[in-house]
């Protein structure tokens, strides 16, 4: 699913990532960890085209994503990778299904599917009876399984996490946790995941240490 070879990435004089290579099979869920500085975020963010690197190439689900323009990158963006992060993001101003339906609409899927598709995810998350609720009316662990379904919504070929159990408590961090398993069972789900809980490390098939932006 992912050839990431030779990634170097720097700010300014500060040079982030030192040659970063990395292969995650189709279906694999792999967890990447280390102290805060040590490059997992930058690494993240070029593994889902948010950030470009400086040199070195990058191959997703067989597109080599270092070759396409801004507006290729979007589309594939918004296709082919989920994103989950510390802090949900959801709009405050639209129920839990508007925002799970929000990135197939930007993908040009019609109102009636994106909504059946959506009440589908939300039923996966056990949250049938949320649908219509805001943000606002919802607890962390409700927030960040809607944020979940959305990253879900136009089925993924990578779903990417940065620190996605850390804002909360230990019963919805246990269960948020089991859910990215049974997405990997259910649906073979690729999966990559910066965290710094041991706990949820360690469930994943692989665990990587980063540290001053090398692989150990």
């Amino acid at each position: 699913m992912i050839k990431a070879h030779d990634i170097h990435k720097s700010f300014g004089s500060l040079e982030v990532l030192k040659g970063i290579s990395l292969h995650v099979e189709r279906g694999e869920v792999v967890s990447i960890v280390g102290q805060s500085g040590a490059g997992k975020t930058t690494l993240l963010q070029i593994l889902g085209t948010l950030s470009a690197m400086d040199s070195g190439s990058l191959v997703i689900d067989g597109k080599d994503v270092g070759s396409m323009n801004d507006n290729t990158l979007s589309d594939f963006r918004n296709r082919h990778i989920g994103f989950v992060f510390q802090f949900h993001h959801l709009l405050p101003e639209f129920s839990a299904l508007e925002n799970v339906m929000l990135p197939a609409l930007i993908a040009g899927r019609t109102k009636s599917e994106s909504e059946q598709e959506a009440i589908q995810l939300l039923k996966m998350m056990n949250l049938s009876f949320r649908t219509s609720h805001k943000p606002s009316a919802l607890s962390g662990g409700e927030q960040q399984r809607v944020a979940i379904a959305r990253a879900l919504i136009n089925h993924p070929s990578l779903l990417l996490a940065d620190e996605p159990s850390g804002n909360l408590d230990t019963k919805n961090r246990d269960e948020i946790h089991a859910l990215f398993l049974r997405l990997r069972e259910e649906l073979g789900q690729t999966t990559i995941i910066v965290t710094h809980d041991q706990g949820l490390a360690s469930m994943a098939d692989r665990k990587i240490t980063m540290c001053d932006g090398k692989i150990l």
